[in-house]
């Protein structure tokens, strides 16, 4: 669930970025043309569905952790509906919250179009009646932590409204992706494995949302949201993200060595140091195209990398 606020209209950032003009009131202008996408289309694109590929690997993780292998069909079913239905109806609330600053921004001035508001309601109704049924199907533990999961997934899109650390929230919100899927297996959070990787997720989300921020300094200050680029700087935004993503890393080795992974999860740990270590690089460019791949594409393999790793772990051990 990435941050949602505006970015700047130009198709590149130059290095001027870092010290770069406000935006003039007459560029922010709504657009109220319809939409003519299909009707799951837009709504995939209101929710950023491809974005769920996140916090999801992280989850699996869990998953297979608490499980030593593969939980059976009926867990990762109401798992995977709980990730997806919380998620929506997270993207949902933040669409609905950020409505009208969204029209002023170039970048996001087409979102009211995809869908309209008692449709976005709607959304985010369904999606949390899903969400709990999924939980209730789960076990206890799941049914009594989903109001402090939702509360948590859907107080992030105020924060930036009064705390220019809403990128830590963020982070929150998508840690209790790892700590539910362990919870949906055991019925418990009594192993430090979970809590090791919701840690480092929360460490990693907030890293990389301090990048793709940046985009949107300027932006954030026009409009009176709050964020470390907008309130303390770029530059500062992009010296504290490498700091969380090291800490991060130290974590996620820590996770793979409670959980004794062995080589597996090493690998795949190197290989996700790699390109937490390329994402930095291509941040400081200050080139959008170049910080959009690192934003989603870098992010994602970091997950689905380290998913590898764990389950070539889990397989070797048992083998």
């Amino acid at each position: 669930m990435p941050r949602v606020s505006a970015t700047l209209p130009s198709a590149s950032v130059s290095p001027s970025f870092l010290e770069s003009e406000p935006i003039r009131a007459d560029t922010l202008r709504p657009v109220t043309e319809a939409n003519p996408l299909p009707f799951l289309v837009r709504v995939g694109k209101f929710v950023r569905f491809s974005h769920t590929v996140f916090a999801l690997p992280f989850a699996l993780i869990t998953m297979a952790l608490a499980a030593d292998g593969w939980p059976g069909w009926s867990i990762f079913g109401w798992i995977l509906v709980c990730m997806v239905s919380a998620r929506t109806a997270a993207m949902a609330f933040n669409r609905l919250a950020d409505w009208e600053i969204d029209k002023l921004n170039p970048r996001t001035a087409d979102r009211h179009r995809l869908i309209g508001k008692p449709v976005a309601r709607a959304l985010v109704l369904v999606s949390v009646a899903l969400f709990a049924f999924a939980c209730w199907n789960l076990n206890t533990l799941c049914l009594v932590l989903s109001p402090l999961a939702l509360f948590l997934i859907f107080f992030y899109s105020i924060t930036k409204r009064f705390s220019s650390f809403t990128h830590f929230f963020l982070g929150l919100a998508l840690a209790a992706a790892p700590m539910g899927a362990w919870a949906a297996v055991r019925g418990d959070l009594s192993s430090p494995v979970p809590w090791l990787f919701a840690l480092a997720v929360l460490l990693w989300v907030a890293g990389f949302d301090l990048i793709y921020s940046t985009l949107d300094a300027d932006f954030d200050r026009t409009a009176g949201l709050k964020s470390v680029p907008a309130t303390y700087g770029v530059r500062t935004a992009l010296a504290l993200a490498p700091v969380l993503h090291v800490a991060s890393a130290v974590v996620l080795g820590l996770a793979g060595w409670a959980a004794d992974l062995g080589w597996p999860y090493a690998v795949a740990w190197v290989l996700a140091c790699a390109g937490l270590w390329l994402e930095h690089r291509w941040a400081r460019t200050g080139d959008l195209v170049q910080t959009n791949r690192a934003f989603f594409h870098v992010n994602a393999f970091v997950g689905l990398v380290l998913l590898s790793g764990v389950l070539a772990g889990l397989t070797l051990a048992r083998s």
